[in-house]
């Protein structure tokens, strides 16, 4: 069975979106997912706010963490972060839907990085993410498409 660069995408963010306890705990959904691009979304609640009562740094980070996460696993190769950097540029306020949109910006060998911009629902840019990632040993399925 030969499956598309879309479907071995999707198969593998299915794979890790049934194990990825953490992102469900906070709220987030996985919006899309292709080669090399990955959306999450989340909406911020009262339990998501800091002593500032805006968004917790954080959970901005995760966000785009897990955008990174289902965009640099979408090829079948399981790949773990080697580092991350964020610049927050505003808040995200108390009832705001949150977008990570992650997109590849070159992978070789082993290595990758990767482009994470959040958003706020008004299009506003929230915070830049930079992922650096490793593949390891492994795959999210097997050829036979299980």
């Amino acid at each position: 069975m030969t499956l598309s660069p879309e479907e071995i995408a999707r198969k593998s963010a299915e794979a890790m979106w049934a194990r990825d306890d953490a992102s469900k705990w906070l709220g987030m959904s996985l919006d899309a997912v292709g080669p090399g691009t990955a959306t999450t979304s989340f909406t911020v609640e009262r339990h998501h706010t800091n002593g500032h009562d805006i968004c917790h740094g954080g959970y901005i980070f995760t966000l785009a963490d897990s955008a990174f996460a289902f965009a640099c696993n979408s090829y079948n190769q399981l790949v773990v972060a080697q580092h991350n950097t964020i610049s927050f540029l505003r808040p995200g306020r108390l009832g705001a839907r949150l977008t990570a949109k992650a997109h590849e910006v070159t992978r070789s060998g082993r290595s990758g990085l990767y482009d994470v911009r959040v958003t706020d629902d008004t299009g506003k840019v929230i915070a830049e993410f930079r992922g650096a990632s490793r593949a390891i040993e492994g795959r999210h399925f097997g050829e036979d498409g299980q």
